[in-house]
């Protein structure tokens, strides 16, 4: 087992679940989007409201490239819309297994109410949330190697689930 690569929605719990399997497992974590906060030096929020959005898809998949050969014995956490960029998930499962974090919407709407750093939700977040989840969970099933149903269940849960599964 070299890295265990985390996708799934926004708020399906892939940073949380992320730093306890990291903990666990003795593996680093490593979030593409914090890298590339850090590498481009501003925010998520930023980069979407200068560049948009398909300047920010580059970066996730310059970045997961980058990844490929430097990493190892890491639990890397990506953005919600990192395996949705055609040709990224031959390279997530380049990069380890890749494990999908499932989620539904109304988790989703309670997990983000009052958190306004999602710029994909601005706005009419439920239609949003139904409309963006509905065209990328499929994406998402077809890129993993495990899926773990998140909803009703504590971190530690989904943490052994993904451990007996790898």
């Amino acid at each position: 087992m070299s890295n265990i690569v985390l996708i799934g929605f926004m708020a399906s719990g892939k940073t949380t679940v992320g730093n306890r399997l990291a903990s666990v497992s003795g593996y680093r974590l490593v979030d593409t989007d914090e890298e590339i906060v850090k590498k481009e030096g501003r925010s998520i929020n930023d980069i979407f409201a200068t560049d948009g959005e398909p300047y920010f898809r580059k970066l996730e998949t310059s970045m997961i490239e980058e990844m490929a050969d430097k990493l190892d014995n890491c639990i890397i956490s990506t953005g919600g819309g990192l395996a949705i960029t055609p040709g990224n998930d031959e390279k997530l499962r380049k990069l380890g297994k890749v494990v999908y974090l499932k989620v539904t919407p109304e988790t989703v709407l309670k997990r983000i109410s009052g958190d306004s750093s999602r710029p994909l939700l601005a706005g009419d977040a439920k239609s949003k949330t139904l409309n963006l989840l509905a065209y990328r969970q499929p994406i998402y099933e077809q890129c993993a190697d495990i899926a773990i149903d998140t909803d009703d269940k504590s971190v530690d849960m989904i943490v052994d689930m993904i451990m007996r599964n790898i």
